[in-house]
């Protein structure tokens, strides 16, 4: 039988308040998902240093992205919007530092919400920071009341979504305010919402299996078919360690 492969995954960081104390912690929709999908997840809470995160991601055969808060703007030369809620700067900082390396490696990556926000950024594109003020025409993309909005979603059928969920109306759970303007070079749009704003991405680079999701497979109001996600995701991952092992033969 063949070993399920090590999926990484960033967790988040809530810094001590009053009389609790500093968390680290993930949702536990991200790694449910590997484990139904067949992989085996590996958390890794915040580290500021390049030489351990380096080495954990020796033994990782692929790594998912979580989401969270925002993006800080003023990391990447923009100014700080008042509707910005930042990421812990602990969690930011080493979340930077793991998509440099996990781009370098070009290990496979999902990255879902923030960490598909961040993935675009690093590789060079750009963010609206305020959908409301920079896309006043689009469909609201966040309901504060309720935690599992859904909106539907166009997707392009050549691409690891349109494998995922065929043809027909799509509903996805997303929530978010700020979402991708310029796609990053070496990626294209595979889905959007029908007000335009960008849903997924997908690398169109030979050697680099990354794709990003803004909206949300991993939580509760989640469909089979988003789950969907993480089997093509793990199935892939799969596919290139066999493939790597006949290789080597």
């Amino acid at each position: 039988m063949s070993n399920k492969p090590l999926i990484g995954m960033n967790a988040d960081y809530r810094a001590a308040a009053r009389k609790m104390p500093a968390y680290s912690y993930i949702a536990a929709g991200y790694f449910q998902s590997i484990i139904s999908a067949g992989g085996i997840p590996v958390v890794l809470p915040p580290m500021d240093d390049p030489e351990s995160l380096s080495q954990a991601l020796d033994h990782l055969n692929g790594f998912v992205m979580i989401g969270g808060a925002d993006l800080d703007p003023r990391n990447d030369g923009f100014m700080l919007h008042p509707s910005v809620r930042p990421l812990d700067p602990v969690r930011e900082t080493s979340d930077r530092i793991l998509m440099a390396e996990i781009a370098e490696r070009r290990l496979p990556l999902l990255g879902i919400g923030t960490g598909m926000q961040l993935l675009n950024v690093q590789q060079g594109g750009n963010l609206y920071l305020h959908i409301k003020e920079d896309l006043p025409s689009a469909v609201p993309h966040h309901d504060s009341q309720d935690p599992n909005h859904r909106h539907t979603l166009d997707v392009i059928s050549d691409s690891l979504i349109g494998r995922v969920y065929g043809d027909g109306e799509i509903r996805v759970s997303s929530r978010h305010h700020m979402a991708i303007d310029e796609v990053a070079p070496g990626f294209r749009v595979t889905a959007k919402c029908p007000d335009g704003v960008v849903e997924a991405i997908e690398s169109e680079m030979m050697d680099w299996f990354a794709v990003g999701t803004q909206f949300h497979p991993e939580c509760g109001a989640a469909s089979a078919l988003d789950v969907r996600i993480f089997e093509e995701f793990v199935e892939g991952i799969q596919a290139r360690i066999e493939q790597d092992l006949r290789l080597v033969a």
